[in-house]
């Protein structure tokens, strides 16, 4: 699903808005000499309200805010500066990236991690945000493989000969289920389509995850790799929740 813009700009708008910074007025007869402190114009709860949102978007739209925003900027001032200027470099990207794309010639479609399979996104989510692309993509893995398990029940067996055995064109046989990706109509299409996706989770597991969790020292994966890898794992976790289990 494709960000809806004008709804998401008008979000970052209003968080602007309510942590806008102003100095009341003097009160009556009173004239105040030198500083004077400075309000948002929001009430707390507003804001708080307004920046449980921002925060969802701004993940989505810039996902290492947090660390690529100075978080100590002013916060003496406006407990809220980080997120005042991260929700308007988020709401500068929304307006100028499709046009600059255009420009500089490169207006192919963009991936979105927010727009990956749950599973997948939902796993990686928090260490994405920080940075840490590398166990990001370990954690999406091990979180696939779980609710995998948890469709087959069976806990058993994991990863690479959990995809195995349920990809598997044998029957099913008590204790171990299958997953099934069409219907069994006796042809080659069907067979290559679970011979392709057992393949396909033993590339994701062999030749992602575990270099990914076993080699120490390795530099960070550049975010663009990471996202490519990422996606192998969202392809995976659709097929396996779209699948019908067969049982014996």
């Amino acid at each position: 699903m494709s960000i809806d813009i004008p709804w998401v700009r008008d979000q970052l708008a209003e968080f602007l808005s309510l942590t806008e910074l102003y100095r009341p007025a003097d009160p009556p007869g009173v004239t105040m000499v030198g500083f004077t402190h400075r309000m948002n114009r929001g009430s707390d709860e507003a804001i708080i309200a307004s920046a449980h949102v921002v925060e969802q978007i701004l993940d989505r739209v810039l996902p290492q805010w947090r660390t690529e925003v100075p978080a100590d900027r002013n916060k003496s001032v406006n407990r809220w500066c980080q997120h005042r200027e991260a929700a308007q470099r988020a709401d500068a990207a929304l307006v100028c990236d499709a046009e600059v794309r255009q420009h500089l010639g490169d207006d192919a479609p963009q991936v979105s991690a927010g727009a990956m399979h749950s599973w997948a996104w939902e796993g990686a989510r928090a260490l994405w945000s920080s940075g840490h692309f590398r166990e990001a993509v370990t954690a999406a893995a091990r979180k696939v493989n779980a609710e995998t398990q948890n469709k087959v029940g069976r806990r058993n067996l994991s990863e690479v000969k959990l995809f195995q055995q349920i990809f598997s064109v044998e029957p099913p046989k008590p204790g171990q289920p299958r997953l099934r990706l069409m219907d069994d109509d006796g042809s080659e299409t069907y067979r290559s389509v679970h011979r392709g996706a057992m393949a396909f989770a033993e590339g994701c597991y062999a030749g992602i995850r575990n270099p990914n969790s076993h080699e120490d020292g390795q530099p960070e994966l550049p975010e663009h790799e990471a996202l490519e890898q990422l996606a192998a794992f969202s392809v995976l976790a659709r097929w396996v929740e779209k699948a019908e289990l067969a049982t014996a």
